[in-house]
């Protein structure tokens, strides 16, 4: 007699849904959250302020316009961030990403104002390339099943090694025109904080182990203001607290060459945000189909559509804090979220905001070491994974990874190109990203004309034996610990092949 259980009965007419498991979803203390979270905004905090400080330079805006433009991109990645780790119905990936305003537009923007259009051109011009993107997300999400471990192994390494220059220049001080630019006391100061950052994940604690990146910068600050390398003395000029004014440097200017221009950036965007959330996938551990991807790729554009009322401009995820999940294994998004909420509160308190900003950019550069060195090795132990034998991966991978290198290596290979093709592959990481993408589809999916051991690097990889050494073996040998043993347990004399021959 089958008797049904009423609880379960009443829990599905009550339409509640079981308990999920996703890794993303376990929940810290509070306490711990904003620790955990307030070391993301460490992590990216020199990257969100450099692109206002670079457009805002170049659109010859006066310091407290500056820092208008840092408020809004601290406020709006705060907003971004909660959008996309929390998420609304259609927006957020509900993966543990930071959102925050895009280093890819930063020559395109410049590009716009340098050309007259000034600032209300570069709002213009996202909000429209913006409004583009947000329609052509779900297309953008269904070339997921492109994405093999050849491929999303291939983008997370590229990830990791083109932001390896970010926390080389971060070392050496940031500032490319300042006198000490490069320094002993700078790559030394970077050195001390990644000694911090190994000496802690040493100790036994793993609450200590998982803030070493936090603590280290802490640590790596305090030595700063002993030689004399940090100054806290311009944190209390300016309003302690301020909101972003909507329309402050004025009403967006909609130019069609600044529009187009705008969105082949977003289509670079759209493609490094899909590898982030691909990435952190892997490294968290949980699925990620096409709808998730949508609704990441919508919370992008969704912000960055709004982005420009508030001052700033093209939002993205940041793929250093994907390197801060890896290293801390905190896999919960509800901790970026916490980080979120220190964003948003940056951007209303700037008081707070100039306080991080006092750490000096070499202590960020020994922490990116690890951070960015760690998002390398997740994206080589997916390539782990990958089938090499009987195909063309290797070559896939070879050929990606060296494509995606060269805008590292030579950031000026693409200068004479035209401006659509280095706008997009400019980016080391979009260029492999392309490339792995196309590799795949020509080897892996059109198979015509595919044979086997096609690509001269894995043809001879694989361990062979030839069949005249089999003859010699009767059943029950078998070869252990460098030893060839028979079947009654004693061992066979192996000679060398001359001493052999002369038998």
């Amino acid at each position: 007699m089958n008797i049904k259980n009423p609880l379960k009965a009443t829990t599905k007419q009550r339409g509640r849904r079981p308990a999920t498991d996703r890794p993303e979803d376990e929940r810290l203390s509070i306490g711990s959250s904003f620790a955990y979270g307030f070391q993301h905004v460490l992590t990216m905090y020199g990257g969100i302020i450099a692109v206002p400080l670079i457009v805002g330079q170049a659109a010859g805006l006066s310091p407290a316009d500056i820092g208008v433009l840092i408020a809004a991109a601290l406020f709006m990645g705060g907003l971004a961030t909660l959008l996309q780790t929390i998420g609304i119905p259609f927006f957020g990936s509900q993966l543990p990403l930071v959102q925050g305003v895009s280093f890819a537009s930063v020559a395109t923007m410049v590009a716009i104002v340098s050309g007259g259009g000034g600032l209300p051109a570069v709002f213009g011009a996202v909000i429209v390339s913006a409004a583009i993107g947000l329609l052509i997300a779900p297309v953008f999400s269904k070339i997921v099943r492109f994405f093999p471990p050849v491929v999303t192994g291939t983008v997370i390494t590229t990830i990791g090694l083109t932001l390896m220059p970010v926390a080389a220049n971060w070392a050496m001080g940031g500032n490319r025109k300042a006198e000490n630019y490069g320094s002993m006391a700078n790559i030394g100061l970077a050195a001390a904080t990644l000694a911090l950052v190994l000496l802690f994940s040493k100790v036994g604690s793993a609450t200590i182990s998982r803030l070493s990146i936090l603590l280290a910068m802490v640590g790596g600050t305090i030595i700063a203001v002993a030689t004399g390398m940090a100054d806290f003395s311009k944190v209390g000029e300016g309003p302690i607290a301020a909101f972003p004014t909507p329309f402050h440097l004025g009403a967006p200017t909609f130019e069609i060459a600044a529009i187009i221009s705008m969105l082949i950036v977003v289509l670079v965007i759209l493609t490094e945000t899909m590898a982030d959330i691909l990435a952190v996938g892997e490294i968290v551990g949980t699925k990620v189909d096409s709808k998730r991807i949508a609704a990441g790729l919508r919370a992008d554009m969704g912000s960055s559509l709004i982005a420009p009322v508030f001052g700033s401009f093209t939002q993205s995820a940041f793929a250093q804090n994907v390197g801060l999940v890896a290293v801390t294994k905190i896999k919960s998004r509800y901790v970026v979220a916490a980080g979120g909420v220190i964003l948003v509160i940056l951007g209303l308190l700037p008081v707070l905001g100039r306080v991080v900003a006092a750490v000096p950019t070499a202590v960020l550069g020994g922490a990116g070491i690890v951070l960015f060195g760690t998002v390398a090795a997740s994206g080589i132990r997916t390539l782990a994974k990958v089938e090499y034998k009987n195909n063309m991966n290797l070559i896939i991978v070879a050929a990606s990874i060296g494509f995606g290198m060269i805008p590292i290596a030579a950031p000026s290979f693409y200068d004479q190109f035209p401006s659509w093709f280095s706008t997009i592959f400019h980016s080391g990481i979009s260029s492999a990203a392309v490339m792995a993408i196309l590799l795949n589809l020509l080897f892996n999916h059109l198979k015509a004309g595919n044979s086997e051991n096609q690509s001269v690097f894995v043809a001879g990889t694989g361990r062979v034996i030839r069949e005249e050494d089999l003859k010699c073996l009767e059943h029950g040998d078998r070869f252990e610990n460098g030893k060839l043993i028979d079947c009654d347990g004693k061992e066979v004399p192996v000679q060398a092949s001359e001493k052999a021959s002369e038998h």
